[in-house]
């Protein structure tokens, strides 16, 4: 499971999250493609977790048979705490439960290289089940498959 190695503060603010879980403003950074042909990009904004991200990262290896080269351009920084159950409120904030990635709207979020557009197009399909948000299937404008 992806998380960093070391942070500076353990807990971290909630941050500018929308009601539905969505975040506020679209991709300024990250929203082309850098390293492979074919990409898989968020339409909608919200937090990923590392385990989401694990397991579309598996979905698409799978799918691949480890042909090709895969990227995962997103990386779960942000510390989501919890309090246990059956704990009333106050007493300070809750333990770190998981880390998440937060996308924006246009983040790009894998990238694969070295396969067919139909085999990209079908393997960031499947790994696009694995996620909680809109994504599309973009390819570099200059590819010539």
């Amino acid at each position: 499971m992806l998380q960093p190695k070391r942070t500076k503060f353990r807990k971290e603010q909630k941050g500018k999250l929308l009601h539905d879980g969505g975040v506020r403003g679209m991709a300024s950074r990250g929203h082309q493609l850098a390293f492979g042909s074919f990409g898989l990009k968020a339409i909608d904004g919200g937090l990923l977790t590392s385990r989401q991200i694990e397991a579309a990262r598996v979905a698409l290896t799978r799918f691949l048979r480890r042909e090709g080269k895969i990227w995962i351009r997103i990386f779960p920084h942000k510390p989501i705490t919890r309090k246990p159950l059956e704990v009333r409120m106050g007493k300070g904030k809750g333990n770190v439960e998981f880390y998440a990635a937060v996308v924006k709207p246009g983040t790009v979020l894998f990238e694969c290289e070295g396969v067919s557009e139909a085999a990209a197009r079908e393997a960031l399909r499947l790994a696009a089940f694995k996620l909680p948000i809109k994504t599309k299937f973009i390819r570099r404008v200059d590819y010539e498959g």
